[in-house]
């Protein structure tokens, strides 16, 4: 049998291993997928609501989720597959943004509610939409 001590000793060390890989792991994912996005990204012809939307997405969204929606360090892109309409749906960018979202997919933690109105989301919504088409993002049905 273990003593208490032994354990917690034991417990301590994989704690702390297991934090030391994840800190010092080769990049994370999100890294890894911005650095392909940076170098093959494709700005196409918006549509007139989606300039519209990318206006309301520099003055509102850009600051975390970056110029084009390629991320930064203080948030991710919206550029990327995990934001297909199969598993992001555009309900889910409004809910985001008016209630806020627990960070769930990225390191980057939770992101507040914002000020933008429903029909400034949908704008914003047809911007991302129309980036994520061009760069070959499409509807990929979520599975779990």
């Amino acid at each position: 049998m273990i003593s208490t001590k032994t354990f917690l000793t034991l417990a301590g060390v994989l704690a702390v291993a297991g934090g030391a890989f994840y800190a010092l792991s080769a990049g994370s994912p999100q890294e890894a997928r911005l650095e392909v996005y940076e170098t093959t990204f494709v700005m196409p012809a918006l549509s007139a609501e989606a300039q519209e939307g990318e206006r309301y997405f520099n003055a509102v969204c850009a600051a975390c989720h970056g110029q084009n929606g390629l991320g930064t360090t203080q948030g991710p892109p919206l550029v990327h597959d995990i934001y297909n309409p199969g598993h992001h749906a555009d309900m889910a960018f409004l809910m985001a943004a008016q209630n806020g979202v627990r960070a769930h997919h990225w390191r980057f933690g939770n992101m507040p509610p914002q000020q933008v109105t429903r029909g400034e989301v949908a704008r914003i919504v047809t911007y991302i939409r129309e980036l994520q088409q061009a760069n070959g993002i499409t509807y990929r049905p979520h599975s779990m």
